[in-house]
This record gives C-alpha cells, structure tokens and sequence, in this order.
C-alpha cells in the first residue's frame, strides 16, 4: 500500500480511518498456478464488522476504541453516512422536510459494490458527503483492501445482503435521553443547525425512524454494547475476539470443527525446508516429523479429560486432569504410516490399526483392505493421513470407521497439510469430526495434487518394509565395501614411485602427529605408511600401539 494513499486516509476523518500497516502480501505469484479463491491468490478475506445504532448513540467512538486497540491490523473504517444520496433542487428548497434517517435516503446499492470490492482485496473509491451542501464531493475518497474492514451506520443492518458479508455485528445501545443530548450538541457545533430545527427534525423524523427503521435491527446483532463507548469491558472482550479470528484461516471461519495449529516462524521454517524439492530424505524426515509431533500433540488436547488430584513430593495436592485411555489410531497406508511414530511416543502403547484405498484420479476410490481393533466402537479414534488433498479418500476411511460404530464425534482426523476442496468436502459430510492440521494450501492442480504442496510424500519419507530395508541395508554395506577396497588400490598405486629408502613417505604428518620406530610413519585418519623392502610403501590401519618392525629399512 502507497505511502501516499494512506497518509490521505488519516486526514479522512468522517468517511475512513485508518490505523496500522503490514507488509504488503498481495504481490503477484506469476509462477503459481490459477487459484480458485481470494486466499488462493494470497489475499486473506477481511474481517468484517458491521456497527449499527440510533444517531449518536456513540458508534463512531466504539469503532475509534476498537481501531486503537487493533494498531497492529490494517484496519479502515467506513461510514455509511458517504452514501447518502445527492439532494435534488426540489429536496434542497425543503431540505428540513427530508428524512435523513429513512432507508430510501441511503444509496445502499453503491454501498453494497463497495464493500464486495473490498472484501474481494480491490481499491474503492467511497464517496465524499458534504452535509452543508447535502451533495458527494467531486473527489471520493480511495479506500485499500485491509485487515479488518469497520461498516459503521444507523441502517447497516437494514439490507439482508449487507448483513450476509459481515463477520460481526455490533448494536450501540445507548438511552434515548442521551443521544438527544448528543445530537444537538453535534448538529449545532458541526452542521449549523439552530436547537430548535434540531428538535424539529427530532421528534418528527429521528425518533420515528428510530422506532420503525433501527432499533427492529437489534435483533440482528451478534453483540449488544449497553452504554456506548462507556462500556470499556465489552470493547476488550470484542477485541480479543478479532484477535482470535484473525489468526484463524477464513475456512475455520465458516467450519468450527476446524483446527489449525498456530504458525510461529519455526512452523513457517520447517514447512519451507519440507516444501523445498532440493531438501534431502534425511531432513525431510527429520523436519516432517517434528510437525507431525506438533500436529498429534495439538490433536490430542481436543480429546476428552477427567479431572483428577494428586499429591506432589512435596505433600501438597495439585488438581489436574487425567489423559483418555480408550484410544487408538488409524494410518491410511501409505503416508499415514509416517504418523505412527510421533503418535506412539506421545501415547504409550496405543493401539494402531491400518486402511489401504486404492485411488485412482478424482473420483475411483476403493477400498482394499483394512486391520482395526476389534473394540474400535469404544474408542477416540486419531485418523492419520499427512495430505489431504481431494477428501475423497478420508470420506471412505471415516465412513469406514462409522461403520465399525464408532461415533463421529470421537474421531480426529489429523494431518498436516490440506487443500480448501478436501476441508470443504469432509467438514460437510461429517460436521462432527474434528480435523487438526498445520497448514492450509492454496488447492489442486489438474492432477489433483496439492499445491504448493511437498510432492508424493510417503516416496519423500522414504516409508518401505522390512524386507526392502534389508535388502537396501545389504546394498549399501556392499557398496561401502567396494568403496573403501577401491580407495586402498588407488593409494597404492600412487605410492609405486616412492622414494629410495631412507626419504620420508608421502603425505604429511598428522597434526600433533609422532614418527613411530623405524620403517612407520604415522599418518591422517588413524593410518600409518609402511616401508616394504624394495623402497616401495603400503598403507596399514593403525595399531594402538606402535611396535618396531621386523623390516628395517
């Protein structure tokens, strides 16, 4: 966002405001693959609050409050005031006959075009209202995408299709003896109104509308703020609450049986390494399976608890809680056998069972073979499956486990990274599941594989059996073997032209290193040069002691 654009805003002071910058994310990805959301594109939908109330009821106050203690979010705040429509010559000559408080004053259409622009993460120009000339200013004011997006207004939650965009609606509450006061203090001192136009307009328009207009709006709140700006408890309360959503992804949004563990930048890093097509086996296992700890740790805290009490070495009783015993995992073979370790050192002794879906594409899945525990009905059940991609495949495994009896509430589907399409696709079939995962990717490609995504990972996560390690382990110690005799031959072949004897070997003396009794020298890495008669030298591993050579030079 232009430094220009924003330092414009802050001087807006009826229409927008303005408070906080991050680092803009929306640069263009030119070599990701077409999205298919807004997330996609690497735009975050905003939060959006909609904040209605009687006139002066002190709603601009409360978006102020909300704004200061959001200093650390984009934040802008728009008035629905801009959108008031332009008085015509004939409105203007009984201008204290027009009812400023009536649905019909508002041109809610332009209002509705920019909000979904905004929500959309596009620049929007918001008019500018003068209430002295009751017309729009020749130059609107440029709204950029942000954060968190404030629609503030006696009516914003008149229109059905205005309260259908917002994540939050806020209702100031305030008694009407108050607001009255207000607004004749405001209407004298801003607009130049005298008091008893003030009352006029009041009793004739402001209180009617109030009755029929605002007020039947209150039902549609979220969030009911008695007192106005006075009530600092609610407007902590409420903040902590946009905190909280906007660490969330957009889907935990929309799925509350949604978990996504909180990202720190050592998350952020590990996933970078996995990702990374130039990382090695070794790290990618390392770094897979430290998230996967993570991921089975954060899925675990949803499982149910028992309060229990002990008494410490100290004699004192500490009340905790007791973890659940009946317990088990399921791995969709292959990948999810990844999952098992991390699983069985958080849980000792678990019971884990195993499904095989042979998938084919989008749509053919069939499932091959299964091994649960015969009590599985009884159980939790943590179903281990690292992607997931189109959701098809976790479909068939929990309906699987449904089957079996056990109860959709008690299963945790864990994994650690997903594709929008998979979420949507299980969190609608199975509402009661729970689903833990680490990261959320932008979607699939044609081949419905995850992207950005981390490749096939059971073959990155190099998962075989036991036969195959041991036939792998028998392939790597021959070929240790055959290198090692290889670099014997070759040193020996460089030392065929040794010096005449008496001359000091090749090479060099270890540092630190000591001569041994006559015809050894010793050498780097734990291996000595022996002269052989004839003047030729052979390397010889080193003995722990040194002993004299029965052929001396």
């Amino acid at each position: 966002m232009g430094s220009k654009s924003a330092e414009k805003m802050l001087e807006d002071y009826a229409g927008v405001h303005f408070s906080g910058f991050h680092r803009d994310v929306t640069e263009a990805r030119n070599s990701k693959p077409v999205a298919t959301s807004a997330t996609e594109n690497g735009y975050k939908e905003p939060f959006i609050i909609g904040v209605a109330g009687g006139a002066a009821s002190g709603k601009t106050t409360v978006c102020d409050m909300i704004i200061q203690q959001l200093r650390d979010q984009r934040v802008v705040l728009v008035n629905q005031e801009s959108f008031y429509y332009d008085l015509t010559e004939e409105e203007l000559n009984h201008v204290h006959e027009y009812n400023f408080d009536h649905p019909d004053a508002f041109n809610t259409e332009n209002m509705l075009c920019c909000m979904e622009k905004l929500k959309r993460g596009l620049a929007v120009d918001v008019p500018s209202y003068d209430f002295r000339t009751y017309k729009s200013k020749l130059q609107a004011r440029k709204v950029n995408p942000s954060d968190v997006i404030i629609l503030q207004g006696i009516l914003v939650f008149h229109d059905p299709r205005v309260r259908e965009m917002m994540n939050m609606k806020i209702f100031v509450d305030t008694d009407a003896d108050i607001r009255l006061a207000r607004r004749i203090r405001r209407d004298t001192v801003e607009k130049g109104r005298d008091v008893k136009t003030v009352l006029d307009q009041y009793s004739k328009f402001v209180k009617p509308a109030f009755d029929d207009f605002i007020l039947p709006t209150k039902k549609y709140a979220d969030i009911i703020i008695p007192r106005g700006n006075d009530n600092h408890v609610a407007i902590d309360l409420i903040v902590q609450h946009i905190h909280t959503k906007l660490g969330q992804h957009s889907l935990c949004k929309i799925y509350s049986n949604l978990y996504v563990i909180q990202s720190t930048f050592q998350i952020r890093g590990m996933h970078t390494l996995i990702r990374d097509a130039k990382t090695t086996k070794h790290d990618f296992i390392f770094y897979s399976d430290r998230l996967i700890r993570l991921v089975v740790e954060h899925g675990l805290g949803h499982l149910p608890f028992n309060e229990k009490q002990v008494t410490t070495p100290t004699g004192s009783v500490y009340t905790g809680v007791e973890f659940c015993k009946r317990l088990c995992g399921i791995s969709v073979i292959r990948s999810g056998e990844s999952m098992e370790n991390a699983l069985r050192e958080c849980c000792k002794g678990i019971k884990i069972g195993k499904i095989l879906i042979h998938k084919e594409g989008d749509k053919s899945q069939q499932l091959i073979y299964y091994n649960l525990p015969k009590d599985i009905a009884d159980r939790n059940v943590l179903l281990l499956d690292p992607i997931l991609a189109t959701g098809n495949s976790a479909v068939k495994a929990i309906s699987l486990l449904l089957e079996k009896g056990v109860q959709e509430s008690n299963i945790i589907f864990l994994n650690l990274v997903s594709a929008p399409q998979g979420l949507h696709v299980v969190c609608k079939k199975f509402p009661r599941i729970k689903i833990v995962t680490s990261e959320i990717e932008y979607g699939l490609n044609e081949d419905f594989q995850v992207i950005p995504g981390m490749g096939e990972f059971a073959d990155r996560s190099c998962l075989r059996s036991a036969s195959e390690e041991k036939a792998l382990g028998d392939v790597q110690q021959v070929e240790e073997e055959a290198s090692k005799e290889d670099a014997r031959k070759k040193t020996e072949v460089s030392l065929e032209h040794a010096d005449s004897p008496g001359s000091q070997p090749p090479g060099e003396l270890a540092e630190g290193g000591r001569r041994s009794p006559p015809g050894w020298w010793t050498l780097r890495r734990g291996w000595q040069l022996r002269r052989r008669q004839g003047g030729h030298w052979e390397w010889e591993e080193e003995k722990n002691t040194c002993f004299k050579s029965s052929l001396e030079p």
